[in-house]
């Protein structure tokens, strides 16, 4: 691609065409002019006129007056004509810079334009069209990017608000049944422990929706740096399904794995398990209740491919934007699932990081996560280049 652009030549014909034209019809004026001026001073109705007025002016003799045309003029005649074509090409050259001041003018403005961000297309000379698409494309890239700007902003400004409500709530449960326990010192033992469980429940989501925060900061703030090795995927991905166990049993669903004890990968252990336990995250999330997602991995060629499928779909308008940053599937702001909208943008990051992909499918009854990731050290540059 850049080798297209680099090689492809920008279209000055319609320039050089108006240039060349300025330039050979002021240099036809200007033999003209010189031709005429060469035969205008040796014209001899010239002369009679200039010793005329030689005679009238200064009160000379004819023969004085002959004698200083003749001295001045006539035997000089080569000196006036290099004299006029020196001023032929003084005025060739003051027209052809003020045809190029007009078109610097017209960019200028242009470039106005792009700088006070005017909503109105940039307009050039026809010869200058070259210029005018390029300023025009730049004025809608810049546009874009603005407006993808501020579409971020917004979307990161409506889930600090979203988090900033949801912290609320807990915190002010828990506030609450701690009043209770504090004004209430002989209250049952039964009634108390489940106040305590309220309460630390209610804490570990507090907690959960801090962390969010922190997760904004730091995506916005950090690169991802890696720190590579090679990882024993299938222990990884066991170790990962026995930390959601609690919160998938809880709801009837199991997460099951499919791949060889002896499958590894190439990258950074920690980037990656965030990547797989923010699918599965997502996947325990919103699949449905009492189902199986199916965790498999497995090596093909020099790619090992893990994917996650579980119960449930996600609608082809979430789909497309479901790696976008600050997106949330769960529009109503659930509390007990809605997070920032920034565990897949961060994997997707991570995995191209990697050399890899990411994809997510769904239709009526299932959705599929695919991890594509290079299995060999000097695969992973080769995939990043």
């Amino acid at each position: 691609m850049k080798l297209k652009n680099k090689n492809k030549k920008t279209d000055y014909s319609k320039l050089k065409r108006k240039l060349y034209l300025y330039i050979l019809v002021i240099v036809m004026a200007a033999v003209v002019f010189v031709l005429f001026l060469r035969l205008f001073i040796r014209s001899q109705a010239l002369g009679e006129r200039i010793v005329r007025f030689l005679e009238n002016s200064f009160h000379l003799e004819r023969l004085d007056a002959m004698i200083i045309y003749q001295y001045t003029i006539r035997n000089n005649m080569e000196i006036l004509i290099y004299v006029a074509i020196a001023i032929s090409i003084l005025i060739l050259c003051r027209v052809m810079l003020s045809k190029f001041a007009k078109y610097f003018d017209e960019i200028n403005t242009g470039i106005d334009i792009l700088i006070q961000n005017e909503d109105k297309q940039i307009e050039l000379s026809a010869e200058m069209e070259f210029m005018e698409q390029k300023l025009n494309t730049l004025k809608r890239t810049l546009d874009k990017r603005e407006q993808d700007a501020k579409l971020a902003e917004q979307r990161k400004n409506n889930v600090v608000m979203y988090l900033a409500h949801d912290i609320k709530t807990p915190l002010t449960s828990v506030i609450g049944y701690l009043s209770l326990l504090d004004e209430a010192p002989d209250m049952p033992v039964e009634q108390k422990a489940k106040y305590v469980h309220i309460t630390l429940d209610k804490a570990y989501r507090l907690e959960q929706l801090i962390d969010e925060f922190f997760e904004i900061t730091r995506y916005n703030l950090q690169t991802i740096t890696l720190t590579k090795k090679h990882i024993d995927l299938y222990y990884m991905l066991v170790q990962m399904t026995d930390e959601f166990y609690p919160q998938l049993t809880a709801n009837g669903k199991q997460a099951v794995i499919h791949a060889s004890e002896d499958l590894t990968v190439y990258g950074d252990p920690d980037k990656l398990a965030r990547v797989f336990n923010n699918i599965l995250k997502n996947a325990a999330a919103y699949s449905e209740d009492n189902s199986v997602i199916d965790i498999t991995a497995g090596l093909s060629g020099d790619v090992v491919s893990i994917v996650f499928k579980n119960a449930g779909s996600i609608p082809k308008d979430k789909l497309v934007a479901i790696f976008e940053k600050f997106y949330r599937l769960d529009h109503a702001r659930s509390s007990d699932t809605g997070g920032a909208g920034l565990g897949l943008a961060i994997a997707k990051e991570i995995i191209v990081q990697h050399g890899g992909q990411i994809y997510a499918e769904s239709n009526d009854h299932y959705t599929t996560f695919k991890v594509e990731l290079p299995a060999l050290p000097d695969l992973v540059g080769k995939k990043s280049s």
